[in-house]
């Protein structure tokens, strides 16, 4: 199956999932998930239209930024401290925020760098940290304090990886957005289903999907 037609299926799955649920398909962003694949397979999806990708791997990310400078790439994979500089200086968003400690050095870095970068803060609600990152819903009060309300790392929302056998992982992200939201008197997105789960998360309110292998297929490396 080639790239459009990958991309046309998915299009379709979610126009069927946002009808189903009563909602615009406008509103939900099909972000690819780049990760180990090539520059080429990268500028047919950005001559179908797509400016914004993901990826996982600090440096794998910086490379392709560097070489592609017209388009933008979002972190999704685990940011060490020592990775941070780099990060901010090529990724045009930070979706893997985890913990006090990181947001303290991004602030202090985006100050340096005289950068703006929007974050979203990755939720594990499910202990599933150890395996994927994440920030627990007990402690998300003291990471958004250690945000700040920076201008320079403006909070963007809510990333989460939802383990699969939990049915209702989805309606609790909801939830926890919308207290949030409340708490904080402003709009926050969120970004949570793959390919597997996207009905379900479009269902339950998910802004973004985040989909790689059923994008742009099989990786090459």
């Amino acid at each position: 199956m080639s790239l459009p037609q990958r991309i046309e299926g998915l299009r379709a799955r979610i126009h069927r999932a946002c009808e189903a649920a009563g909602r615009d398909p406008g509103t939900v962003e099909l972000l690819p998930v780049s990760k180990k694949q090539p520059l080429a397979l990268i500028r047919e999806a950005a001559d179908l239209g797509f400016s914004r990708f993901g990826e996982n791997y600090v440096q794998e990310g910086a490379d392709k930024a560097t070489a592609l400078p017209e388009l933008s790439f979002a972190l999704l994979g685990p940011l060490q401290r020592n990775k941070a500089r780099p990060a901010l200086q090529h990724f045009t968003e930070i979706q893997s925020l985890d913990r006090p400690e990181l947001a303290e050095r991004l602030r202090r870095l985006a100050e340096e760098l005289g950068v703006i970068r929007p974050v979203w803060i990755q939720v594990d609600l499910w202990d599933e940290a150890t395996k994927l990152g994440g920030c627990t819903g007990a402690d998300l009060p003291t990471l958004i304090e250690a945000l700040g309300n920076d201008a320079r790392l403006p909070l963007r929302g809510l990333m989460a990886i939802p383990p699969p056998e939990d049915e209702g992982a989805f309606a609790q992200m909801a939830a926890l957005r919308d207290r949030l939201q409340q708490d904080l008197g402003r709009s926050l997105r969120l970004s949570m289903g793959m390919s597997d789960d996207l009905e379900a998360a479009i269902a339950a309110g998910t802004d973004q999907i985040r989909i790689g292998t059923a994008f742009f297929g099989e990786r090459t490396r």
